[in-house]
């Protein structure tokens, strides 16, 4: 499962978030302490660049906030990322510098690393995103499956149990998901690969691939 890995996904440089992953190998095993890191986190963030909002929540003070954005409990907004229109984010959820929240867009649970784009009417639960990954229109993480079982991570036939009820999509840096596609419980997307608009993704999609419909995926040229 080494495409999973966390160190072949992420330039960890590219989030405030980078202790998070300190000691673990595959990203969904972040997905539970995203909370408390936030909270041990913000209270280290320098007070010139940081507004407190509440008890958990932390705004950089060049952040762009719409007045009509709803921020839940425990969430950090980096510097220049702009958290637009009607956008919900519910709770744990870390912006990027310069990240877009777009919207009516909702985030819950999630780390989106820098430049990360989620800018029209998108779901992103129990989800990390790559630096300058891009979710299209519509396209949205599916974090339960139907039969609420646990998530199995899988890459043809190699599989790997969670023991998480609550895993969407783990997307590497640069991925691009096209419009109105729907990333189901437990996909990982290498970096640099693109999903074709109205897909519906799972399993493990290697790097710097397209990805066109089930059994259908091509390395770039």
């Amino acid at each position: 499962m080494d495409q999973a890995r966390i160190e072949n996904l992420y330039d960890l440089n590219e989030t405030i978030a980078k202790e998070l992953f300190d000691g673990l190998t595959y990203p969904w095993e972040a997905l539970e302490a995203i909370g408390g890191f936030i909270e041990k986190l913000g209270e280290t963030l320098d007070p010139e660049r940081f507004e407190k909002r509440g008890d958990s929540v932390w705004v950089a003070k060049s952040a762009h906030i719409f007045d009509s954005a709803y921020l839940g409990d425990h969430i950090i907004i980096d510097e220049e990322a702009e958290v637009r229109h009607c956008a919900f984010l519910r709770n744990n959820a870390i912006v990027g510098k310069k990240a877009v929240v777009g919207n009516s867009t909702e985030l819950k649970n999630v780390v989106l690393f820098n430049r990360v784009q989620v800018p029209h009417y998108n779901y992103v639960g129990d989800s990390i995103l790559g630096f300058c990954a891009h979710m299209g229109a519509g396209s949205i993480t599916s974090n339960v499956k139907s039969d609420k079982s646990l998530v199995v991570i899988k890459d043809g036939e190699e599989q790997l149990e969670t023991m998480r009820k609550k895993i969407g999509a783990l997307l590497g840096d640069r991925v691009e998901v096209g419009c109105g596609s729907v990333l189901n419980p437990g996909t990982v997307i290498g970096r640099d690969s693109n999903i074709y608009p109205l897909s519906s993704v799972r399993g493990v999609i290697p790097g710097n691939s397209i990805y066109k419909g089930e059994n259908m995926v091509v390395k770039k040229r």
